[in-house]
């Protein structure tokens, strides 16, 4: 049994990446981290200067006690020579350097000073001091160092996160607004009040949302300007290329008219397929709707292409919708395939299901990902075919029905194109 990747077996839930909890980590990270040194100072220095202060009071009661034990009088209950329980280190220490030392030590379970000095005889005379007072103190403060830290931890935690969060209502929102701008709605606008240049402080997400609203301002201005320049060109080339048309009517049979008539009409299509298309960026196109029987309507569109393509009709129903509309974006999906597919070319219709299927080499991945792009089509042997519209348009089309338009590719091979109609169950089949 293979053994997952330790990346995988490792991975973080989704929340983990998110700006609050990484947040919320970084600072309790640090908490910890500065309760962790100033506890470990408090304890190591407030510990140092108790054992200090114990270890003089065992000198000096030591201190005390040796002309006491040199006149042979007796000595106090926690004094003695080589007494019980006296620490070897501390013995071995006092007779090498024959001078006084002191340590604290565990005397029968509990924490004791030890103050010894030697005497004559190869002798130790020791005093002992119950620490367990001050040890207790320690203690205490330790656990007053913990609560307290983690006290500061809590609050500091509670007041960053609710410091970051209006950082991260604001970055969502922009990303939210970016999403907007780039699904095509070019009026949406983050509108922060703090900016730069706005006579308030801004930050730096302020500065994101202000540069995410000029793009879109600059980026809606550009293509309204495109819109109108393909509007007013197509528009303007109209008058001209039917003076064309005409004047072409007067020139003499034979193949060089048929081939100038048949430019004339491609100029014509292709001039006419931009104004729709300007139309249809402009989203002043509107559908209006009627009941009809999808099947025959399909059949008909399919028909109207002169193209060999075979119809099947496994479920018929009846559809409210713009039949000009519907018809163009079939007639359009129908002409795509036999253009930039091979035969054979099917059209089905299963409910408010159309689905259009040739048997070429499939849609290309720039089409799969991104959609169809006007004047970048498909290409046959280097030589690129059409201009890439009619799909823009039959996309184009689809919206203003309401519907969906997919585009994929069969694992079998061949491009695949699906036109989802709104459901209308209350019709009737």
């Amino acid at each position: 049994m293979s053994t997952p990747p330790l990346k995988n077996r490792l991975r973080m839930p989704s929340w983990t990446r998110t700006l609050h909890w990484k947040f919320a980590a970084f600072l309790t990270a640090v908490c910890c981290l500065l309760a962790v040194l100033l506890g470990t100072l408090v304890h190591v220095q407030v510990s140092a200067d108790s054992q200090s202060r114990a270890r003089r009071a065992a000198l000096d009661e030591l201190e005390r006690t040796l002309p006491a034990f040199t006149a042979g009088q007796p000595l106090g209950p926690n004094t003695a020579v080589d007494p019980p329980g006296l620490p070897a280190a501390l013995r071995r220490i006092v007779l090498k350097d024959q001078e006084r030392a002191s340590q604290l030590a565990d005397h029968r379970g509990r924490p004791t000073m030890w103050a010894a000095t030697p005497v004559s005889g190869g002798k130790v005379l020791a005093v002992r001091q119950d620490y367990s007072s001050r040890a207790a103190t320690i203690r205490r403060l330790d656990r007053a160092i913990l609560v307290s830290s983690v006290a500061a931890t809590g609050i500091t935690l509670l007041a960053g996160l609710i410091s970051v969060s209006r950082l991260t209502r604001r970055l969502r929102r922009t990303a939210q607004v970016a999403r907007r701008i780039s699904a095509g709605d070019l009026d949406a606008r983050v509108n922060a009040p703090h900016t730069p240049g706005s006579g308030r402080d801004g930050d730096e997400a302020a500065a994101v949302a202000a540069a995410l609203d000029a793009m879109a301002a600059t980026l809606q201005y550009k293509l309204h300007s495109e819109q109108r320049f393909t509007a007013d060109v197509s528009h303007e080339l109209r008058t001209p290329l039917a003076g064309l048309l005409m004047a072409s009517e007067l020139l003499e049979p034979g193949r060089p008219t048929d081939m100038v008539r048949d430019r004339i009409q491609t100029l014509r299509r292709l001039t006419e397929d931009l104004l729709e298309i300007s139309r249809l960026d402009a989203q002043v196109e509107r559908a209006e709707h009627d009941t009809h029987r999808l099947g025959p309507m399909v059949e008909r569109a399919a028909r109207a292409t002169g193209l060999e393509t075979k119809v099947q009709v496994v479920r018929d129903v009846s559809v409210q919708t713009d039949r000009r509309r519907l018809e163009r974006v079939v007639g359009n999906l129908v002409g795509n395939a036999h253009e930039h597919g091979r035969p054979p070319v099917t059209l089905t219709v299963d409910g408010p299901v159309v689905t259009v299927r040739d048997h070429g080499d499939g849609y290309p991945d720039h089409l799969l990902d991104h959609g169809p792009q006007r004047f970048r089509s498909q290409s046959q042997n280097g030589r690129k075919l059409g201009h890439g519209l009619g799909l823009t348009i039959a996309l184009g089309q689809a919206r203003v029905l309401g519907a969906g338009l997919e585009f994929s590719n069969a694992p079998d091979g061949g491009a695949v194109a699906t036109l989802r109609l709104p459901a209308t169950p209350s019709l009737p089949d």
